[in-house]
């Protein structure tokens, strides 16, 4: 029985490893961020952060001490989660730049605000599913 939730724990792994390996690339954060920066130089430090946020958010989430935490460290801390979103937000601005031009390839620019509409209800519908039916 423990090989079976070996591999569902290996294959979930995997699943979420690739997931975020694709949001970065797709979203293209990092090139971004070097790019409006000019920090292209600094390669090597973007490659450690991303490293070493995702092995330390590996142990946030499943290591079993907390972590004691000054208020000078608290906003340190929050600081640098309001970064995070704050690019998060504008990679996702500009990943919305790409419909109008595919939805202009695939021939259908016409109906840009009803696909664009479509995929907004979607995500408000999937999430209330979520939170409705597992959370609460």
């Amino acid at each position: 029985m423990w090989i079976i939730e070996a591999l569902i724990g290996l294959a979930s792994g995997i699943a979420v490893g690739t997931g975020f390996v694709a949001f970065l690339t797709v979203l293209g954060i990092v090139p971004r961020l070097m790019q409006l920066s000019h920090s292209e130089h600094m390669l090597r430090y973007y490659e450690m952060a991303v490293i070493l946020g995702v092995l330390f958010g590996i142990y946030l989430s499943f290591g079993d001490g907390p972590i004691q935490m000054t208020l000078p460290g608290l906003m340190i801390w929050g600081l640098f989660h309001g970064i995070f979103i704050g690019m998060l937000a504008a990679a996702l601005t500009e990943v919305l730049n790409v419909f109008p031009l595919l939805f202009k390839r695939i021939g259908v620019e016409g109906h840009l605000f009803t696909l664009l509409m479509a995929l907004v209800l979607g995500k408000i519908a999937g999430s209330l599913f979520q939170w409705i039916i597992f959370v609460r």
